[in-house]
């Protein structure tokens, strides 16, 4: 309800890694140990690991359940307790966790969610009574966690930010795999991932085949209601994030070759069309920036080497794919 995401899929994705990612973290409860250590002289020298104390713990809208999951499992295995901020955008679902963890006999205190906007973010971030701050978001935000984290205390601090990943599709793929594979990999979740495969390297040998390929696949993912089961793609997180996106298409029309997609449906709700676009340089603003949302930029290259070099040449480092069925 309050992401857009459809149902069917928040049941097979979201439902499920954020169940797996609490078993894991489970399993660490008894096994986070000291060690003993040989010391000159007549003394005893032992290590004992501790929790860090109040986390305060910042998650995006994108996948408000799983990123609750990923925050609260190790602060609570390790003996944490938690101050989490949610997502304006989304805070129904964390709202709903607080009263299973409650029903489920946490003491009042280890864990509390708090809704609201950026200031209270800044706030967990600057108070001298949180001892660590663990954040996924934008690197602009980031950058701003960084520096309030430090004005009261030290904090130790963790960061997931933003990301411009590479796909590359070799020569050597399976052709059919390989568009499927770049389709999910950009227009899952709308493209609202920070490990999204924005960047799709193509080898010239298939390129143009490709680009048609995935054209057409684009133009079959169906938009609607997020309960409805036929639902691929639902409406982005909120008009900003539409603006946001829409803005950049414009900039890849200029730019570049437009395929598929590349615009509003409809004027209700917040529907981006699956958005192709071929004929991307790197120097593109659609190439350097991260989107956040259903564009995907078909680049092509021609050896291994060219193509590792544009792929690294990003500010991001989030994550990267290659697609071949020749593993050497």
């Amino acid at each position: 309800m309050n992401n857009g995401k459809p149902v069917h899929i928040a049941k097979i994705a979201d439902l499920n890694l954020s169940h797996r990612c609490y078993r894991y973290y489970a399993g660490w409860v008894d096994k986070i140990r000291g060690s003993t250590s040989p010391i000159q002289g007549s003394f005893n020298l032992s290590t004992r690991r501790e929790p860090v104390g109040v986390v305060g713990q910042i998650i995006p809208w994108n996948f408000p359940l799983l990123m609750q999951a990923w925050k609260l499992g190790p602060a609570l295995a390790a003996g944490c307790t938690v101050v989490m901020k949610t997502a304006e955008q989304t805070p129904l679902s964390a709202l709903r966790m607080a009263e299973l963890i409650k029903d489920a006999g946490f003491p009042d205190g280890v864990v509390n969610i708090v809704s609201g906007y950026g200031d209270i973010g800044a706030h967990l971030a600057r108070h001298p009574g949180v001892d660590k701050v663990a954040f996924t978001g934008s690197t602009e935000v980031g950058y701003d966690i960084m520096r309030n984290s430090h004005v009261t205390n030290l904090k130790r601090i963790t960061l997931e930010l933003g990301g411009k990943s590479a796909n590359i599709i070799t020569k050597h793929a399976n052709f059919d795999k390989a568009v499927s594979q770049a389709s999910m990999s950009l227009f899952f979740n709308a493209g609202q991932c920070c490990i999204a495969g924005s960047r799709t390297y193509v080898h010239s040998s298939i390129y143009d085949r490709f680009v048609e390929a995935s054209g057409k696949q684009a133009g079959s993912i169906r938009l609607g209601h997020s309960l409805d089961a036929n639902t691929d793609q639902g409406p982005l997180v909120s008009k900003d994030q539409m603006d946001r996106v829409l803005s950049y298409i414009d900039h890849g029309k200029k730019q570049a070759r437009l395929v598929a997609g590349g615009s509003r449906k409809g004027n209700k709700g917040w529907f981006v069309t699956p958005t192709v676009f071929a004929d991307v340089k790197d120097d593109h603003i659609i190439a350097k920036e991260e989107i956040f949302g259903p564009v995907k930029s078909i680049f092509k290259f021609e050896d291994n080497d060219e193509v590792i070099a544009r792929a690294n040449n990003s500010n991001y480092g989030l994550g990267a794919g290659v697609v071949t069925e020749n593993h050497s």
